[in-house]
């Protein structure tokens, strides 16, 4: 089978899980780990990274297979030795995908290249140059302006797209129309993690509701030290990552709560957790006779390499998509693997049409 290509916006940890993932299970063969060994005849280690873009001075001109390692990088290295790409680091566009407050935090933070910024036209034709199938946004939390700039680009080039940040595209129908009107594939919006925050958060949410227990209040707070946490200092930027998380969550209950009594977001970064995320969960409600009963629960996870699993089973979907003549936003991929997907699904419906979705395809491959 053809590889797929693929084209990254971002190169921080979450891409560096990524692309270490390939190359560990092309190697390995193994489908240990994995949600999906296969979708439509593709495995894991057939992805081919074809074209990077950051800003970041470390990562511009470096091999992907370089760049990944590079500061302010801090996620797990499960694979050193990924062997070169061939594709270089391009400098993209910075609009609102640097904060303030990440330029001045030195090492920890972004040191923005002095090389020029790409052009709409130079990102464009490095899509379409390097035959780039599906391109991949991880933009930090905030990124609006820079993540409608890179759409612009996907749908200019007629590449499909997996977006894994809280900016609203997939779900957005005039976004989401604009897809459609290329003959595009779309999965998003906002990845999920394999065992996540939300996921688990949705997961006892629904428990509770099918065993009869009344939700009543809940919290969701997090900690961590890589530069996704960073950059959520600045709470301007959190609006969408706070609506994605808290809707994700409201859609798994059996009764929507009121403002006052949900509260789900990234609570402080600490910078010694590095790639590290700790979840502090609490559900409190009222079971037989309104008697109260509450749960509490600490979820400690690598974040990235938890995305990266999402993420390699939406990009084999997209491609899938692409193969099949699909276009617009992908309903049960979306649903499964996105926490803002464009319709609200429970969990085991959205598996179950992932399921279907999934054998269908499989069926066409064979």
């Amino acid at each position: 089978m053809p590889s797929i290509r693929v084209a990254i916006i971002g190169l921080g940890n979450c891409a560096s899980s990524l692309v270490q993932g390939v190359a560990h299970y092309g190697r390995t063969g193994s489908g240990r780990g994995l949600i999906h060994e296969r979708i439509g005849g593709y495995g894991a280690g057939d992805v081919e990274f074809v074209l990077g873009v950051d800003v970041d001075a470390r990562k511009v001109g470096l091999d992907i297979a370089e760049a990944i390692f590079a500061a302010p990088n801090n996620t797990k290295v499960f694979c050193a030795d990924v062997p070169s790409t061939g594709a270089k680091v391009i400098k993209g566009v910075v609009l609102d995908g640097v904060a303030d407050h990440m330029v001045t935090a030195g090492e920890r933070g972004f040191i923005v290249s002095e090389e020029p910024e790409a052009t709409k036209a130079q990102i464009v034709d490095a899509l379409i140059a390097t035959q780039a199938d599906i391109l991949v946004n991880f933009l930090p939390v905030g990124s609006q302006k820079a993540t409608e700039f890179y759409m612009e680009c996907a749908l200019e080039a007629g590449v499909a797209v997996v977006n894994c940040i809280p900016v609203f595209i997939a779900s957005d129908p005039i976004w989401e129309a604009r897809f459609r009107e290329k003959r595009l594939p779309i999965v998003g919006d906002d990845i999920k993690a394999q065992v996540g925050a939300t996921i688990v958060h949705r997961a006892l949410s629904s428990l509770f509701t099918v065993r009869g227990v009344t939700t009543e209040r809940t919290y969701q707070l997090n900690t961590g030290g890589n530069t996704d946490f960073m950059n959520m200092l600045d709470r301007q930027r959190l609006s969408s990552k706070k609506e994605s998380k808290t809707e994700a969550v409201q859609a798994a209950l059996a009764q929507r709560l009121e403002d006052e009594n949900i509260l789900i977001g990234p609570s402080e970064y600490v910078p010694w957790q590095k790639d590290n995320k700790i979840c502090f969960l609490r559900i409190e409600g009222s079971q037989w006779g309104d008697v109260p009963v509450n749960l509490e629960l600490r979820l400690s996870v690598e974040d990235s390499p938890n995305a990266a699993a999402c993420v390699m089973d939406a990009i084999r979907c997209a491609k899938v998509a692409l193969e099949r003549g699909e276009c617009g936003a992908l309903t049960a991929p979306s649903a499964y693997f996105c926490k803002h997907p464009p319709k609200q699904f429970p969990d085991e419906t959205a598996m179950r049409m992932l399921d279907s979705y999934l054998a269908d395809a499989l069926r066409v491959a064979g």
